[in-house]
């Protein structure tokens, strides 16, 4: 039997999200993956030339062993070998993809609640673009439906083989051999490792680079650690772990692509402002990232050129190949914190090899070595920049297209102003880049978005001050929830 994958998202409720699919775990049943992953492996086969070899790997959550065995069975039914990686980051897989030239795949709801998960895909040359998205979801793909059980589930599912380690070892020996194995030496540091894939490795790297580490309250069961939304009881910990004198405390969210790092008072940086200071510290020429990121990025003048754009890497991925050019080093970053380099850097004859999808090690591990270079804390090096703050959170459960409507709603009759003026002031500009963000004679900025991998509803704001930002942000969010009354309708 076959199925037009368009069908099968219909059907099935399983978007495509960031990079891949994304989905309650009661949805994506083992048809739903099976059917994916051929897709995609079709896809690669007849636009990327792709060999009959594909690497996977996976997070920690409890339904990804069985999403990984109906991702097994399908590179099967297409006689594709099926190379299993272990739980390990999502960076590290898809650095063996491009270095093997072979296409691969992360299981991984990424910050998510563990009740999701998903399907992330990356070509043989890093992650898959809107253009790649387009292609497989064009893709007709063929089920044996004797395989399945009435509710979709495999009767007979593959175990899974033995793991290669060598992704692994590749990522981890990746950073001491181009920062050093005395780039970090002397620093104590805290690893935050909760339910985060890369725990261990982020230990183990951040030890061959010379530094103390010390692993903090691991757990056994999933924590949905979201980078772009921290956590009070994270903050709380973060506090308390400050007072046994470490330098920085790190950590990553589920899949390990997106960093967390605090200094020694326990305030963790904000992904786009630790994104500014590690393209400062790398000595990078250009930068892609989404509209949504602090402006201190103009504002330092440390940057010869700048693309803002869309919110999601398949956005900033498009926005450094518009940036690149023979000679210059380009990356980006987004507002989480993953770190994205898209060319090759070569410092004191060592080069560090593009890898243009997020990555949490390298910003942590470049604004440390800058750091301690300088004999500096690393709250030393904000100093340096433009006072922009922006902080965000979401309301959950909120679902995409009750966020549209609203927007939709904003914009239609120019409520900007007169909704959110009295928090900020005069309406000057607004960028519908990616959603509704706005900007004010205070210039403080105001920016709404629906989620594009959940149903959640987002703000950010940017403010002149930390505690401003924080307080103009729960001001949004109340106005935000009030939005919508008792009878579902819209409130203004």
């Amino acid at each position: 039997m076959a199925v037009l994958m368009r069908d099968m998202i219909l059907k099935s409720g399983v978007n495509f999200g960031t990079s891949g699919a994304r989905g309650l775990v009661s949805d994506m049943t083992d048809k739903v993956c099976y059917v994916y992953t051929k897709a995609f492996i079709q896809y690669c086969s007849a636009h990327y030339n792709a060999s009959k070899t594909i690497a996977v790997a996976g997070d920690l959550r409890p339904s990804t062993e069985r999403i990984l065995s109906a991702l097994a069975q399908a590179a099967k039914e297409l006689n594709t070998e099926f190379v299993y990686c272990g739980r390990i980051p999502s960076p590290a897989i898809a650095l063996y993809g491009i270095d093997n030239k072979i296409p691969t795949i992360m299981v991984t709801g990424s910050h998510i609640p563990d009740d999701r998960n998903g399907i992330k895909f990356n070509h043989p040359m890093g992650e898959i673009t809107k253009k790649d998205e387009e292609g497989i979801l064009s893709q007709s793909v063929d089920i044996d439906e004797s395989l399945f059980d009435a509710s979709g589930m495999l009767k007979n599912p593959p175990s899974l083989p033995p793991v290669e380690n060598k992704a692994i070892k590749e990522y981890t020996a990746r950073y001491s051999a181009f920062f050093g194995t005395d780039a970090l030496m002397g620093l104590t540091l805290g690893v935050y490792q909760h339910s985060a894939v890369g725990r261990d490795t982020m230990v183990e790297v951040l030890e061959s680079l010379g530094a103390y580490v010390k692993p903090l309250a691991r757990s056994e069961q999933f924590i949905p650690v979201d980078t772009e939304a921290i956590r009070p009881e994270d903050e709380v910990l973060a506090k308390k772990w400050a007072i046994e004198g470490f330098d920085a405390i790190v950590s990553t969210d589920g899949d390990s692509d997106r960093p967390l790092l605090a200094d020694d008072s326990g305030e963790w940086f904000r992904g786009d402002v630790l994104g500014i200071l590690a393209a400062k510290a790398l000595g990078i020429n250009r930068v892609a990232t989404p509209v949504s990121c602090n402006t201190a990025l103009e504002k330092c003048e440390a940057f010869e050129k700048i693309s803002r754009t869309r919110i999601g890497s398949p956005y900033v991925i498009a926005g450094m190949e518009s940036l690149c050019e023979k000679g210059k080093t380009v990356a980006g970053y987004e507002a989480n914190g993953g770190f994205l380099l898209a060319t090759s850097i070569e410092k004191e004859g060592r080069v560090l090899n593009a890898l243009p999808t997020r990555d949490a090690l390298l910003p942590v591990i470049a604004v440390l070595a800058e750091a301690r270079a300088h004999r500096q804390n690393v709250s030393d090096l904000l100093r340096h920049l433009p006072k922009r703050y922006t902080s965000s959170d979401r309301l959950k459960e909120f679902p995409t297209e009750r966020s549209r409507q609203i927007l939709e709603k904003i914009k239609g009759k120019n409520l900007g102003e007169s909704l959110f003026g009295k928090f900020s002031g005069k309406l000057i500009s607004i960028d519908e880049t990616d959603g509704y963000r706005m900007v004010f004679d205070s210039e403080e900025v105001i920016h709404l978005r629906p989620s594009g991998n959940a149903p959640e509803f987002r703000c950010y704001v940017e403010t002149a001050s930390a505690e401003r930002s924080k307080e103009l942000l729960a001001k949004c969010l109340a106005l935000m929830s009030e939005w919508v009354n008792a009878n579902g309708k819209l409130g203004f």
